[in-house]
């Protein structure tokens, strides 16, 4: 199955983080929140008109703009 970026996803399902694609400032700060490849990512909720998408890795929820959503490359489950 190809790769697709995160922020395709819909709210409940479950993908594996392949890559990152963002400048470095955003890669280090998504690299220190546990956004690591390989690791399963699950979409909780995404606010409507393009807001942001509530995600999970492992135990932690995270809020992430649609831009940076944009730039993780995921695998679905």
């Amino acid at each position: 199955m190809p790769a697709i970026t995160l922020c395709t996803l819909q709210t409940g399902q479950i993908a594996t983080i392949v890559s990152i694609h963002a400048e470095e400032a955003l890669h280090q700060r998504l690299l220190a929140l546990g956004f690591r490849s390989g690791k399963p990512i699950e979409i909780i909720r995404k606010a409507s008109f393009g807001g942001p998408l509530q995600v999970r890795i492992g135990t932690t929820d995270i809020l992430l703009r649609q831009v940076e959503a944009a730039k993780i490359k995921v695998k679905k489950a």
